[in-house]
C-alpha cells in the first residue's frame, strides 16, 4: 500500500508532543502581541504564557496564512513522493481557506503524479483535532488514502463542539458582539454557551447567568449527547484557556455520569481561538451521533 501523509494546522489545537509522536506536519498560524509577531507552536508552555499575558491585559491579533506559505508547506510534503491529506479549520471560520485552495491547485499542477486532498472539515479547534486524531489512527491501522478520506467525510459532522467564554470583552473587541451587549452582559454576568453547527460556524446555543450555570449547561449538552449513543470508550478532549480547575470539574462530572467513557484529556486551548475569546474559555469535543445543540 502506498504511504501518504496526514497534515494539519496549528488550529487543530493538538499538543506539540502528540503531533511529533505521530509524525504529523502542521502549518502554524501567527499572532501579534503589540509589535511582536509569534507563531502558534502548539506547545503547552507557549499557550500557558499567552493566557497569563492576557490575564495581565495583553490583546492579541491573529493573521491569516498567505498562499505562498501554503505552497511552501505543500511543496515540502509532496516532494517526499507521498500523497497528502490536509485538514484545517472550517472554511466558514478561516480567512486563510481560499489561499489554501489556490495553493493546492498550484501544487497539483507542479506535482501531477501526487494527490493532495484539502478537506473542508467544518470543525474548529479541538473538534478539528478530534478529526485529525481519528483519521491518523485509521492510517496507522493500515487504512489507505481513500478509506481515510471517506471516513473523515462521513464522520466530520459527528464531532460535538461545546464552548463557553468567561469575558465578553474579547468577543466585543473582535466585533462578535456589540459594545452595548458586552456591557449589559458583563453587568449581569451573562455567559454565552456556544456550539458549532453543521455549517461549521460558531453559534450561541444559550446565554446563562454565571460561570457555574455555563459549566452546567455544557455538562447538560454532553450528557444529552452521550445518553443517545453507545459512549463506551468514547474519548473526550477538554481544552481550556487558563481555567484548569473548571476543566477538571467538567471531566469529573462526565466520568461520574458516564464511567464507561474512555480517556478524557485536558490540555491548553490553542492561541487562535483563545485570542478571540480570552482567558476562561472552556471547550469540550468528542465523537458522537451528531451536532445537537
Amino acid at each position: 500500500m502506498k504511504d501518504f501523509i496526514i497534515a494539519t494546522s496549528s488550529t487543530s489545537d493538538l499538543p506539540r508532543t502528540w503531533l511529533e509522536e505521530h509524525d504529523i506536519p502542521f502549518i502554524a498560524y501567527s499572532y501579534t502581541n503589540g509589535r511582536e509577531v509569534f507563531e502558534d507552536d502548539c506547545r503547552e508552555e507557549s499557550r500557558a504564557a499567552v493566557y497569563a499575558g492576557m490575564r495581565k491585559g495583553d490583546f492579541l491579533k491573529t493573521s491569516m496564512i498567505n498562499e505562498y506559505s501554503y505552497q511552501e508547506f505543500f511543496r515540502k510534503l509532496l516532494a517526499t513522493g507521498k500523497d497528502v491529506i490536509f485538514l484545517d479549520m472550517s472554511q466558514k471560520m478561516s480567512t486563510s481557506y481560499q489561499s489554501c485552495k489556490l495553493a493546492a491547485e498550484t501544487m497539483r499542477e507542479e506535482f501531477p503524479d501526487r494527490q493532495l486532498y484539502v478537506m473542508d472539515t467544518l470543525c474548529i479547534s479541538g473538534g478539528l483535532g478530534t478529526l485529525v486524531e481519528n483519521m491518523v489512527r485509521l492510517k496507522e491501522a493500515g487504512r489507505d488514502f481513500l478509506e481515510v478520506i471517506d471516513w473523515g467525510e462521513a464522520n466530520k459532522l459527528k464531532i460535538a463542539h461545546r464552548f463557553t467564554v468567561n469575558d465578553l470583552k474579547y468577543l466585543k473587541a473582535g466585533g462578535r458582539v456589540s459594545n452595548a451587549s458586552a456591557l449589559v452582559g458583563s453587568i449581569l454576568s451573562i455567559k454565552p454557551v456556544l456550539y458549532v453547527p453543521d455549517e461549521g460556524t460558531l453559534n450561541v446555543a444559550q446565554n446563562v447567568r454565571g460561570r457555574k450555570a455555563a459549566l452546567n449547561a455544557i455538562l447538560d449538552g454532553i450528557k444529552s449527547d452521550l445518553s443517545q449513543c453507545d459512549c463506551t470508550g468514547t474519548k473526550l478532549h477538554i481544552l481550556h484557556a487558563d481555567c484548569r480547575e473548571d476543566a477538571e470539574f467538567v471531566r469529573d462530572e462526565v466520568k461520574r455520569a458516564f464511567p464507561q467513557t474512555g480517556e478524557i484529556t485536558i490540555t491548553y486551548l490553542g492561541v487562535v481561538i483563545g485570542a478571540h475569546c480570552g482567558p476562561g474559555l472552556l471547550t469540550v469535543f468528542y465523537l458522537c451521533g451528531g451536532r445537537a445543540r
